[in-house]
């Protein structure tokens, strides 16, 4: 039988930044992509990605999953640098979209590879502190 404390969950291992990873991915992608794809995504069934509610819960769900697995690694490795990288992506993403309008196609996507570094550094730092 495995005790309760063993149990690795998703939100007590590296799997948070994992995940924080992937959806940050996901949301440059799409924000890379929909330019693109614009034309065809109503033709394949796939016309409400290009809702603003799409793109507002992906930045949402970045925002609660970075600071969450952020805030919770930090203790154990007291670096501040992946909250750094953090805030410049989400800033990078507003700056998208209620600044410079003329290169959203560019700062957007770039502040979800952002944010999906500092997760990737985040992970690293913890990693390495679990061994110690």
């Amino acid at each position: 039988m495995i005790k309760a404390s063993n149990k690795k969950t998703l939100l007590k291992s590296g799997r948070l930044d994992q995940f924080g990873i992937s959806a940050s991915v996901a949301c440059a992608i799409h924000c890379a992509a929909l330019p693109f794809l614009i034309t065809l995504l109503p033709l394949w069934g796939l016309g409400f990605l290009a809702k603003p509610w799409v793109e507002f819960s992906m930045i949402g769900l970045s925002l609660l999953i970075g600071t969450w697995s952020l805030a919770r690694s930090y203790p154990k490795h007291k670096r501040i640098i992946p909250i750094l990288v953090l805030i410049t992506g989400f800033l990078l993403i507003g700056t998208g979209h209620y600044g410079f309008h003329f290169l959203e196609a560019v700062l957007i996507p770039l502040g979800g590879f952002t944010i999906a570094f500092a997760h990737l550094i985040n992970w690293k730092y913890a990693r390495n502190c679990a061994h110690h």
